[in-house]
């Protein structure tokens, strides 16, 4: 269980505080049940009651200021969500942006940045699909990192392709 005050990653919500761990008096309810009163980061009047023992969406810690920079450094060996089925593509991208895994969220924007690359050089636009999910992945991404390092989200990738590029001069 998670405590009140923390940063949490809610499902495609993305991170959320938890500003309480309560009962709710509703009708139809149960009043036993306890709930995380959480607010979203990147929507201050929203609010979300989720179940404490909540199981279809998933919640997890944000990841820590160390643990960012670790996974931005590993990015050049996350290997690529390729799907070669048209018809199931869409339902890996999917799968893989529900799990809340900055990995997977890596995965997908590595196979459409490729699958973007490959389309514009045959004349081919990026289609609606995959511009769509490359966006979303980008945004789940790009928040939590912003977040935890303190920066602002339009500049994550920037501060992702430099250092990377860095790293490899160094290596």
């Amino acid at each position: 269980m998670f405590e009140k005050g923390e940063y949490v990653v809610y499902g495609s919500s993305g991170i959320c505080q938890i500003v309480d761990i309560t009962r709710l008096d509703m009708p139809g309810i149960d009043r036993k049940r306890l709930y995380y009163d959480l607010a979203p980061v990147n929507a201050a009047e929203s609010k979300i009651y989720s179940p404490v023992d909540n199981t279809r969406v998933t919640v997890r810690p944000v990841m820590t200021e160390e643990e960012a920079w670790g996974l931005i450094d590993e990015i050049p060996e996350i290997q690529e969500l390729w799907v070669g089925n048209e018809k199931m593509r869409e339902e890996q991208y999917k799968e893989a942006l529900q799990t809340c895994d900055c990995r997977e969220w890596v995965k997908i924007i590595k196979a459409l940045y490729l699958r973007k690359q490959e389309r514009i050089s045959q004349g081919k636009k990026i289609t609606v699909v995959d511009e769509r999910y490359l966006r979303m992945a980008e945004d789940c991404l790009y928040s939590e990192l912003a977040f935890v390092l303190g920066r602002e989200k339009e500049g994550m990738e920037d501060l992702i392709t430099d250092r990377i590029n860095r790293l490899k001069l160094e290596g």
